[in-house]
């Protein structure tokens, strides 16, 4: 079973990108659809402060009728963000995304933010796992050594 590390070491770009704050909503957004991701890291500094992610603003901005242009992203942030360390296994990530409803998770080592994995990541990485077991059997079962 992997563990955070290598499906991190798996994915072929580890950028993370990032909003601070003060920034608003609209401008969040914005970033998520150019870089095609589901979530920015919400950054002060070197220092994780909060998550944002296309549910918080369909869920806080629009059935809620704000702006998203005036509204800033510490306003509909989630924080304290939950994350693992290198070592969790792939089990252990899935657990705590399915038991907190997460779809992000960044990964951190010592203080240090090492990569954000994402529920497909997850899921890419147990998928191709089984398919390695389901051939060895295979082979097994056929007799090729």
């Amino acid at each position: 079973m992997k563990n955070a590390a290598l499906v991190l070491q798996s994915k072929p770009d580890l950028t993370v990108y990032s909003i601070a704050p003060s920034q608003s909503v609209f401008e969040a957004i914005k970033l998520m659809a150019e870089k095609n991701i589901g979530a920015l890291l919400v950054m002060k500094g070197a220092e994780i402060v909060g998550i944002i992610a296309e549910r918080d603003y369909a869920r806080k901005i629009i059935l809620t009728g704000r702006s998203s242009k005036e509204t800033p992203v510490s306003d509909v942030m989630n924080s304290p963000v939950q994350y693992v360390r290198p070592s969790h296994t792939t089990d252990q990530c899935m657990a705590l995304m399915t038991r907190s409803r997460l779809r992000h998770l960044p990964v951190i080592d010592d203080g240090k933010l090492l990569g954000l994995l994402s529920i497909g990541d997850l899921v890419k990485n147990i998928i191709s796992e089984q398919q390695f077991i389901i051939e060895q059997l295979e082979h097994y079962i056929a007799g090729d050594r």
